[in-house]
C-alpha cells in the first residue's frame, strides 16, 4: 500500500504541529545521520557475514 502525496503533506502537517517550526530542521538532521548510521552499521554487519574469499 503505497502513501499519496496527499497522506504525505498531512502527516507533514501534523509533525510541524507537533514539533514546531524551529526544531523541524534540527529533527530532520537528527533523522538523518540515525539513517546514515544505520546503513553503516548494516553494511558493516554484512561484510562480516559474508567476508571475502582470499586474493591469490
Amino acid at each position: 500500500m503505497a502513501m499519496g502525496w496527499g497522506e504525505l503533506l498531512v502527516i507533514f502537517g501534523i509533525v510541524l504541529l507537533i514539533v514546531g517550526g524551529r526544531r523541524l530542521p534540527e529533527l530532520g538532521r537528527s533523522l538523518g545521520e540515525a539513517i546514515r548510521e544505520f546503513r553503516k552499521s548494516r553494511h558493516h554487519a554484512d561484510d562480516h557475514d559474508h567476508p571475502h574469499p582470499p586474493k591469490e
